[in-house]
């Protein structure tokens, strides 16, 4: 890869919102921005390496991008309006053409549409990061592991749905943007989940889907300053992903939170994840704040044993009121199990096996079968070890899993 390449991907990647904004704004056509968008991108990944890097970068792909629009509006004999409206003043610079303000609503803009709820959640995953995030459909692809059509298909399929839809191109009102913010707070929260925690194959981490998601989320936070859970969002990420350089061994290898070395936890995030936790503080902690809480406490903690794990407890049942979900009862779950043994623990993971919602899932056989195993109860253990084993998908969890089985007793 050339240096000028490296130089296009880069500028893309930090530039290609604020583009693809600006461009949806002046032709109200959110499909026709970003195809435009790209067929600059295609096109300076051409010309910048045979001709050289323009003097204004920004302003070279803004201007490109806006001839490539008004070809296509020619070419479809759109009325004239439209064409004269985003003609004019074609040839200014970026810099000139946008002020901050304006800047700064174009990407909130962007971001609400590519979240917004008529699409799939996998819709807005992709959308979000293809048009937000700058990354190629092959990017994503290779992140989620799926093929480059049915990531291409996706994304396709998201444009059409909101051009059939009538989703305007603008900042939602005061009103419906809080209502809707939670959408897009948890597409940025599945991307970074899918990052450190991956779901499928043999890599436990994605680091660079991870880091995306906090860059997106610095980017929510920086057009909308006074939205404590987006820093608590923030604050999770960084706290959670402090703890990735231990995660693993050498050998890419999960490593469990008892046996992790902190000396290799990341300070600097742990120093910005409680840096965002406080600004998300001071008016009351909602549900990425209160996970970024408890990510916090073993942040602080020298080992697990010293953990404060009672606090950890009355988070989860904090959490557990205003995010009902069978997920955090099984955390707090492994939480009583560290402060209070397996015994009481484990009737707490025999509630939750009843209602059911988590049979599609090995979490829950993986902790019954750990907390068995502490009680001594191998034959059962041994059940639930394997059958966590033959539902997880990803391969290196499912080897340690198989090796819990096989140094049963």
């Amino acid at each position: 890869m050339s240096d000028a390449t490296r130089a296009v991907e880069a500028i893309w990647r930090i530039e290609s919102a604020r583009i693809v904004g600006a461009l949806a704004r002046y032709t109200g056509d959110f499909a026709l921005a970003e195809d435009a968008a790209q067929e600059a991108l295609a096109e300076a990944l051409v010309s910048w390496p045979r001709d050289g890097q323009p003097a204004n970068p920004v302003g070279w792909l803004m201007t490109t991008a806006k001839r490539r629009a008004i070809d296509t509006i020619r070419r479809a004999g759109v009325q004239r309006e439209k064409y004269e409206a985003i003609a004019h003043d074609q040839d200014e610079a970026y810099a000139d053409d946008l002020d901050i303000e304006r800047i700064d609503d174009d990407v909130l803009a962007l971001m609400f549409v590519s979240c917004h709820p008529v699409l799939s959640k996998e819709a807005r995953v992709a959308l979000t990061l293809r048009v937000v995030g700058g990354l190629s459909s092959e990017e994503i692809a290779r992140a989620f592991l799926v093929p480059v059509p049915t990531i291409q298909a996706r994304i396709t399929r998201a444009k059409k749905t909101i051009a059939a839809a009538k989703v305007p191109f603008e900042v939602p009102s005061p009103d419906e943007r809080r209502q809707r913010l939670a959408g897009v707070l948890n597409v940025l929260y599945l991307i970074f989940t899918e990052g450190s925690t991956a779901t499928s194959g043999e890599d436990l981490i994605r680091t660079d889907l991870a880091r995306e998601a906090r860059r997106l989320t610095r980017v929510l936070i920086g057009v909308l300053p006074d939205e404590p859970e987006a820093y608590g969002l923030l604050a999770l990420m960084e706290l959670t992903a402090s703890r990735f350089p231990a995660r693993t061994d050498a050998a890419g290898d999960p490593v469990l939170l008892e046996d992790q070395d902190r000396t290799r936890w990341d300070q600097g995030a742990v120093r910005r994840g409680l840096a965002a936790l406080e600004q998300a503080t001071p008016r009351g902690l909602g549900p990425y704040g209160l996970q970024a809480a408890i990510a916090a406490t073993h942040a602080v903690a020298d080992s697990v044993e010293t953990t404060d794990w009672e606090r950890i407890i009355v988070l989860y049942e904090a959490l557990g009121r205003v995010a009902p979900n069978p997920i955090v009862d099984l955390n707090r779950a492994v939480a009583v199990a560290m402060a209070h043994g397996p015994l009481r623990a484990l009737e707490i993971v025999d509630r939750i096996a009843e209602d059911k919602r988590l049979d599609h899932t090995h979490l829950l056989p993986t902790v019954r079968g750990e907390l068995l195993r502490r009680l001594g109860r191998t034959v059962e253990a041994r059940k639930e070890l394997e059958r966590a084993a033959g539902m997880c998908t990803n391969d290196r969890e499912r080897a340690v899993l198989r090796q819990k089985v096989a140094d049963l007793p």
